[in-house]
């Protein structure tokens, strides 16, 4: 359509120029030129092109410098944008000396100058030069103030990889409250706390995490449950803490948090408190070491932890833990038949080593050493459980 507009226009300008008889007279005293009005028409036009490209000319003279000076600009912007790009690729893919060398040209060509500074830090830090890499993070800090967030969460992730817990965190705290609770800082702060031994703030990251969905709930179960149970093992010797720590003991129906406290319970030789926990926590869930735990120590309550204990067999006739365990304790209160039953009904339901130990002390104590060594040979027999 553009072709055919253009020859119709010169079809057009063609036959006007036919038509047109007119002439033009130009007078310069004492000179005097007629010309035709088309020519006339046509040396105008040609004049003002020409003052127009010779100002255009000379404009783009004048201007030449600063063409030149953008021009080496986009190119430096260019060769920063690619040297940055290469920088990551060589951080994800591992290539830690790359990545320092790309971040540098990027940082000296003005690129991004903070991120470039904090990427070559990150593979300086990998590659384990110290020195390199607080100089990399110096740079990062008197660059764009906008990037002190990601300084500062590089920062703490490098003191987190030297083992630095104490310098880690107080960066993260720094960074907590210059900042909303990003995910990624609430891990490296359950990290840091978890080294340092802080378990409340282990339990509440993990709880947390794992309402955010940003931990698996296995996993923030399984911090909790550790958190509790090494928050239990440091009151350990001292009775007042202990039971204050154990009041404020979310899971204490777990088996595992319960025969931590019931050893450390029993370690201080609060035997009364240690079968209370390990009964509540039997009446919730079933478990063959705890059952074995129940017996190991004995107090003023023996009476009561037996009949505790006959009133499970009931439910658990066949329970070889449990026959065991009040084979246990009939022999520390000297009810030497009924011991006898239980350790050899435990027997019967499973050959253990326990069992043919505690029977061997059995026959000890009444005077039967030939049943005793039977009991003892026996328990040397390799394959036989614990």
């Amino acid at each position: 359509m553009w072709v055919l507009a253009v020859f119709a226009l010169a079809v057009g300008l063609s036959l006007a120029a036919h038509l047109n008889d007119g002439y033009a007279i130009l007078v310069f005293p004492p000179y005097r030129a007629e010309l035709s009005l088309n020519f006339a028409i046509l040396l105008g036009l040609a004049g003002f092109t020409l003052g127009y490209l010779l100002l255009r000319l000379v404009a783009h003279t004048l201007r030449l410098p600063l063409h030149v000076r953008e021009f080496r600009q986009r190119r430096r912007e260019t060769k920063g944008r690619a040297a940055l790009l290469a920088a990551l690729q060589a951080l994800f893919e591992g290539r830690f000396a790359r990545a320092e060398k790309s971040a540098g040209e990027a940082y000296e060509l003005g690129q991004a100058s903070a991120l470039s500074a904090l990427i070559a830090a990150r593979a300086a830090g990998e590659l384990r030069e110290l020195e390199r890499r607080d100089q990399w993070l110096a740079r990062a800090d008197g660059q764009d103030k906008d990037a002190r967030q990601a300084r500062l969460a590089v920062q703490a992730s490098l003191l987190l990889d030297d083992r630095r817990y104490d310098e880690a965190l107080a960066v993260l705290r720094e960074l907590s409250a210059s900042g909303p609770k990003r995910i990624a800082t609430q891990r490296m702060l359950l990290k840091a706390h978890q080294r340092l031994g802080h378990w409340d703030e282990v339990r509440r990251l993990a709880a947390a995490l794992g309402k955010r969905g940003a931990l698996a709930e296995v996993a923030a179960a399984q911090l909790r449950i550790t958190a509790q149970i090494e928050a239990l093992r440091q009151q350990a010797g001292d009775a007042a803490g202990l039971a204050q720590c154990w009041q404020h003991t979310d899971d204490r129906l777990d088996a595992r948090v319960a025969r931590t406290a019931a050893q450390l319970f029993i370690a201080l030789g609060d035997c009364r408190r240690a079968h209370e926990i390990i009964a509540a926590a039997l009446d919730a869930e079933w478990s063959e070491e705890l059952i074995l735990l129940y017996g190991e120590c004995t107090g003023a309550d023996f009476l009561a932890q037996i009949e505790r204990a006959e009133k499970w067999l009931k439910v658990r006739p066949r329970e070889r833990a449990l026959l065991l365990t009040l084979g246990r304790l009939c022999v520390a209160q000297e009810l030497w038949g009924k011991a006898q039953s239980y350790l050899e009904a435990s027997l019967s339901e499973q050959p253990s080593r326990s069992a043919h130990v505690a029977l061997a002390q059995l026959f000890d104590r009444i005077g039967k050493p030939e049943e005793a060594n039977r009991h003892y040979r026996a328990s040397a027999i390799g394959g036989l459980r614990p």
